[in-house]
């Protein structure tokens, strides 16, 4: 809180010794004003609502006196009645001191504070942003001091109890202390302005300072214009109730052009109240301050000095000749301590100076008109108020301003016609409803946006049996008829709402109360006086606040963060969060990952993703890709990547190539340092051309990183200056070099390397000063920034011990504050996180074995929230827990159980304001301890590095085991989870799918007469001592179950889609017959007859994909096919294969004692995609086209690793990416049954020779891309490029293939 509540001996020392300075450019007081101000006051200075006697008059409210009955206390305690102070003339006001009646049970334990500078149109005091009230006494007899920041500048105080002891009454005792308060003011009457003409001889002021007071009713009006040259301006206006800073630099016909500063702040500036403004220029820097609000712009690119004249207006444009290019109306108020680089225009102006011209009606006093608005605080609130006598026409016009956008403004009846008139605000608009007897209702809408918080006039007569209604002076309707006699309206108007017992006088209330402002009420031709109404001698009211208008810009400070929309009611804000890449109540949370490894433990694969690199701070999300490897690597490309040939440099001309990335420097380097580590490939090509000047040892060549700073080490070195990756290893092609450029040779030479010091990336420019000589060329090339991994995501920390805990610096979220983290733990109960103030604190623990709970406090009391899982959450698993406190709520919410919210008050304290260190894992009693891990902590975005502190911390150690525990199941297709030190990984070693998670499956397209053939065994003796993985199959084993699955798309039939033979002549075939059927035929004994499983269903060659998955346990098979077509069969044949030969994919190339459907099918073979092959524990296509370790697998034909999501054979895409596999085998033994079966089939000949010719064709055409993409795209496989023996002929190929370039850089992406 801003204000103290302490005991009054202490702070009334404070406030004796306290001091405030005020800057004289901004026209203030600069000695102590702190003297008390009531003591002195006569007893015609006090005023109240009410006083219960004579001796409890307000003249006996003076603090610490006892005459009367010590005190003052009005005749009925209730929220209406209130003690007024005039101190005489406007005085600054810093501190204020309130006691309760001497002696009694009478005090006041809460009120409101409230100013004016006339006795009419009160303001509230506001504390922070949002309290009012100010916290009373609890006793008659001790004195509650407060300081006032800001300070008040007025002439009237009223004190408005709210709350009192309830035993007793209303009794106050006050004081209040300050200053006198100087000041100089004009009055401008919409018509006259002042122009300033300074000295032209005296040289213009490197900073300019303008600062001024203005208060007014109208909503509109210009502050001060300056203008110069070529469209030079700066304008201060008055719009719509805000305060618009327009700064223009430079030719420009129309605003709000890209050279024009814009700046917007304040709002509701039209209530007839003091507000302040200082703007200060320097340069680019603008700083714009309005009352507490400021604004602090730099200018960004091409904005320069502006070109002023010599003077400057003040209320207007009155010079003859500006030509003003944006409609203005003049300034309608007051001014005060107006000045202009410390020179006082109003004091120049009364003596008046020459430098001043006096433009209209100028006057030296603020004698604005006054209005008495009235406040209706609560949809319970109404105002009501006796008619006119009848007369021929009668009429009713007021204006209001809300923020609601329904409410009643107007009800009455109508007594003739047995009716009523109900006129209300509905979305925004005025609706005007006539309820009559025995007919429908009459309804008329007008205007539009209403509820924009601006005044708003409605006027609204009846004459004979018309109605007419005029909104903001455009007239509405005159068209309602309501019969043929005299309309006259009821003897009752009631506005704003109805009394609760309304019901005998019909009142109608059909949308709720109104809530606003309403001023200028007239009945008739008179205008109602609120003041009597206010004193009870004039109608009826209830639930409002008379001579104030209490509405408040809850949009300011706007409190949506990260662009959100702020729109509001009477009570509250709401944050339109759409399009922002942000959420919650105030768009404080990012829906995006802060990390390529976070999206990676989600199950994402590889592709595109926003990255929120600071989480809900102030970065902005932006696009990037995710390589999904065994680690995530992060890749940022930039506008450089083609390959640029740089001449006719030398250091008076130097070639200077800057690089623009996909994000902000601040952005790059929130993902670099929250990389584990990041590179980026950066080559050098030379002929005759040096990167350093060997006599003098001064740099030739420099690259510029993101420190601004000039590097001179290159790709591969460490940051050791003037050295390259062949210095490092000792073999550049001159030893007596460190980089192979400097060997200055005439022919194409390189340096080429990877540079990873974090924190000089990314590299920015680069300088090449060195191709001014014969034959002197460099060309150069730089990758994309990658990096590794998420520092913050795995990093954890183990607390061992109930009494141990971890801390850090105060956590600083005093209006916004968000923690997430995740734990895990077998313990009941523990604190996972606390930070204490002197009251307000937060906490966050695990409350029981199934409660999460999120407790704090602000300064309105202690307040919880908890999450309750249907489970327990000390399973020792992972759990994510995110909390977050901003001004509209509370909210936590653990894994995806639902979130919990507390709404936070209207009107309550705001600011988390915390002291103590932050103690994570436990408190600072030492008790109530968490044991167990927490991982991946982050505070407003920003992680906390747990590991480095449990490093030197007893009882807490870095790092946390067990992940697979939470994570195994990201693990698909049969992977299997494997423990890191930092996460986890999947062995994909037994699944027939590939990738970080097992997901991605591994298939191929079949050609014509191709085939796939797994060896279990080459013939019955070898198997014994087989050390395969076909060892498992051996002969003395009996083979009686197997688990198969695949995929296929074909439209050929009859095809062979699998096929398993024994040396005993059993096998198993998988088939499509001629009729497009598929057929599992199962022969596990020779001498009879397979049995055969039919799926006549649908044609199964019909180039769609479709799965199979076969489980067959001894005798009985369960097969499912596209996941809906499902058959179980009892065998005849037998229960088990015996000494298993091969598996074949695809033509069958050796002779078989097969039946004729499984032969046909065997010698068509397959044309099309198989994809993810699994044969219990093997997987065929892998070990062919993914081959980690010798296998027996043996190729023939075209096989090629393909998608078989696409169309077989007319997807460009897919065979752009394919890889092929021809006449590929495991170990050279594998190679046998190969040849063996070309011998026995000349047809497959043609097939070899066909493949062969296609390889030599292709690989001239690929040599290129094959070498950059294991330089660029293959990160993976290699760290670093070696020197390449003809460097000049590389060139050259690079240089004339920049489309190439651009495709391989396309495909590094997907």
């Amino acid at each position: 809180m801003n204000m103290g509540f302490v005991t009054g001996a202490v702070l009334n020392m404070l406030l004796l010794l306290s001091t405030q300075n005020w800057n004289m450019v901004i026209a203030g007081n600069s000695y102590d004003c702190d003297e008390p101000l009531v003591s002195a006051l006569s007893q015609e200075s006090f005023s109240s609502s009410s006083e219960l006697s004579s001796s409890h008059g307000p003249g006996f409210a003076r603090l610490n006196r006892r005459d009367g009955a010590g005190g003052w206390s009005p005749f009925v305690s209730n929220k209406y009645q209130w003690l007024q102070i005039d101190l005489g003339e406007r005085m600054e006001v810093t501190a204020m001191a309130t006691q309760g009646g001497y002696g009694s049970s009478n005090w006041v334990t809460s009120y409101l504070l409230m100013f004016s500078d006339s006795g009419r149109n009160w303001k509230q005091y506001r504390q922070e942003d949002s309290i009012w009230g100010f916290s009373g006494n609890v006793n008659a007899d001790s004195v509650v001091y407060y300081r006032l920041q800001p300070s008040i500048k007025a002439r009237f105080l009223r004190f408005i109890p709210l709350e009192w002891n309830p035993k007793g009454r209303i009794g106050m005792r006050i004081e209040v202390f300050g200053c006198a308060y100087r000041s100089e003011v004009v009055d401008l009457d919409g018509k006259s302005s002042l122009l300033y003409r300074f000295d032209q001889k005296s040289p213009r002021p490197v900073k300019d300072i303008i600062s001024l007071k203005f208060k007014t009713m109208q909503s509109d009006g210009i502050l001060l214009h300056q203008e110069g040259r070529n469209g030079d301006h700066i304008t201060l206006e008055l719009r719509r109730g805000k305060l618009f800073l327009l700064i223009n630099s430079g030719e420009t016909e129309i605003p709000f052009m890209h050279n024009l500063i814009n700046l917007t702040l304040g709002s509701l500036l039209d209530d007839q109240h003091w507000h302040s403004v200082l703007i200060q220029l320097l340069g680019k820097q603008v700083n714009f301050t309005v009352d507490e609000h400021r604004h602090y712009f730099h200018a960004q690119g091409e904005f320069s000095y502006l070109d002023l004249d010599y003077e400057i207006s003040f209320g207007g444009i009155p010079a003859p000749g500006k030509s003003v290019l944006f409609p203005h109306k003049n300034f309608y108020g007051c001014l005060e301590n107006l000045y202009y680089n410390g020179v006082d225009i109003i004091d120049l102006a009364k003596r008046q100076k020459p430098q001043i011209i006096r433009m209209g009606n100028v006057s030296f006093s603020c004698s604005q008109p006054q209005s008495v608005p009235v406040t209706f605080l609560s949809t319970s609130s109404y105002l009501a108020l006796p008619g006119s006598p009848v007369e021929d026409e009668v009429s009713t016009s007021f204006q209001f301003r809300t923020w609601n956008k329904a409410g009643l403004l107007l009800f009455t009846e109508l007594p003739l016609v047995s009716g009523s008139l109900l006129l209300f605000l509905n979305d925004g608009k005025i609706k005007l409803t006539l309820f009559q007897p025995g007919k429908l209702p009459s309804n008329f809408t007008a205007g539009v946006g209403l509820n924009d918080g601006q005044w708003h006039s409605i006027s609204l007569a009846a004459r004979k049996n018309h109605l007419s209604l005029v909104v903001d002076g455009q007239v509405a309707s005159t068209a309602y008829s309501l019969g043929p006699e005299q309309v006259y309206l009821g003897d009752m108007y009631y506005f704003g709402g109805c009394p609760d017992n309304s019901f005998e006088m019909k009142c109608k209330n059909p949308l709720g109360g109104f809530q606003g402002c309403m001023r200028l009420i007239s009945i008739g031709d008179n205008m109602v006086d609120l003041i009597s109404v206010q004193r009870g001698s004039l109608g009826n009211f209830s639930d409002l606040q008379i001579d104030s208008c209490g509405i408040t810009d809850r949009c300011l400070p706007n409190y949506c963060e990260h662009g959100g929309e702020c729109s509001q009611s009477w009570n509250t804000f709401h944050c339109n969060c759409t399009n922002t890449g942000y959420r919650g109540a105030t768009c404080h949370n990012s829906i995006y990952e802060q990390s390529c490894e976070a999206y990676k433990h989600r199950g994402n694969t590889s592709g595109f993703y926003y990255i929120d690199s600071d989480g809900s701070g102030p970065l902005e999300p932006f696009l990037l890709y995710c390589n999904m490897t065994e680690t995530a690597w992060t890749i940022l490309q930039h506008n450089g990547s083609d390959l640029t040939r740089v001449r006719n440099a030398h250091p008076e001309n130097p070639y200077a190539g800057v690089f623009e990335y996909v994000a902000s420097m601040e952005q790059l380097q929130a993902t670099i340092n929250h990389a584990e580590h990041c590179e980026q490939e950066l080559t050098y090509y030379c002929k005759k051309s040096r990167l350093m000047n060997m006599q003098d040892g001064t740099p030739l060549s420099w690259w510029v990183g993101r420190t601004n700073e000039t590097q001179t080490y290159w790709g591969g070195s460490l940051p050791d200056p003037q050295k390259c990756t062949c210095g490092i290893e000792g073999n550049c092609i001159d030893s007596q070099y460190y980089c192979n450029c400097d060997a200055d040779r005439n022919e194409w030479i390189n340096d080429t390397g990877f540079l990873s010091y974090k924190e000089h990336l990314p590299v920015r420019k680069i300088v090449i000063t060195d191709t001014d000589r014969p034959h002197s060329e460099a060309a150069y090339k730089l990758g994309p920034l990658l990096c590794q991994g998420d520092r913050s995501f795995w990093n954890s920390a183990s607390f061992n011990t109930e009494a141990s805990y971890l801390h850090f610096p105060t956590f600083h979220g005093e209006l916004s504050a968000d923690v997430s983290f995740f734990f895990k733990t077998t313990a009941s109960s523990g604190v996972f996180l606390e930070n204490l103030g002197i009251t307000d604190f937060i906490r966050i623990e695990l409350c029981s074995p199934a409660v999460v709970a999120f407790s704090f406090d602000v300064g309105n009391g202690p307040l919880e929230i908890s999450v309750q899982s249907p489970t327990h959450f000390n399973d020792n698993q992972w759990h994510h827990v995110k909390v977050e406190r901003n001004m509209k709520e509370a909210s936590i919410q653990v894994d995806h159980l639902p979130s919990k919210t507390q709404p936070a008050p209207a009107d309550g304290h705001v600011l988390l304001q915390l002291n103590s260190q932050l103690f994570v894992g436990g408190t600072a009693t030492r008790q109530k301890g968490f044991l167990g891990c927490i991982r991946s902590l982050q505070l407003n975005g920003l992680a906390l590095d747990l590991e480095e502190r449990a490093r030197v911390t007893p009882g807490v150690e870095p790092g946390c085991r067990g992940h697979c525990s939470s994570y195994g199941k990201l693990c698909l297709n049969g992977g299997k989870c494997r423990e890191k030190a930092s996460g986890f990984s999947c062995d994909c070693t037994f699944s027939a799918f590939t990738g970080p998670f097992c997901s991605k499956e591994i298939s191929a397209h079949f050609g014509s007469g191709s085939s796939v053939i797994y060896n279990f065994q080459e013939n019955y003796s070898l198997s014994k001592n087989s050390s395969s993985h076909a060892a498992s199959f051996h002969g003395d084993m009996k083979m009686s179950r197997e688990v198969i699955k695949f995929s296929f798309r074909t439209t050929r039939a009859p095809s062979l889609l699998l096929y398993m033979s024994s040396f005993y002549k059993e096998y198993l075939s998988v088939i499509i017959a001629k009729n497009g059927s598929l057929q599992i035929r199962y022969k596990l004994n020779r001498y009879q007859e397979p049995d055969v499983i039919y799926f006549d269903f649908k044609n199964m060659a019909d180039g769609q994909l479709h799965h199979v998955k076969m489980n067959r346990e001894e005798r009985v098979v369960f097969v499912e096919i596209d996941e809906n077509a499902r058959r179980q069969v009892h065998l005849k044949s037998g229960t088990e294969f015996s000494a298993v030969k091969s598996l074949v994919l695809g033509r069958i190339l050796e002779y078989s004692d097969v039946d004729p459907e499984t032969a046909l099918a065997g010698a068509q073979g397959f044309l099309g995609c198989l994809s993810a092959v699994q044969f219990s524990h093997l997987v065929p296509l892998k070990a062919a086209l993914h081959p980690s370790h010798p296998a027996p697998i043996t190729v023939s034909g075209h096989v090629t690793e393909s998608s078989c999501l696409a169309q077989t054979g007319n997807d460009a895409t897919s065979r752009e990416r394919t890889h092929s596999f021809a006449d590929h085998s495991g170990t050279r033994d594998d190679r046998e049954p190969l040849a063996n079966a070309i011998k026995s089939d000349s047809a497959i000949i043609g097939g070899l020779i066909a493949v062969a010719i296609f390889i030599l064709l292709c690989i001239t055409a690929i040599a290129v891309r094959i070498y950059q993409q294991k330089r660029l795209y293959k990160r993976n496989e290699t760290k670093r490029s070696e020197n390449v023996d003809s460097a000049e002929a590389v060139l050259k190929s690079e240089l004339n293939i920049q489309t190439t370039v651009s495709e391989n850089q396309k495909e590094y992406f997907f």
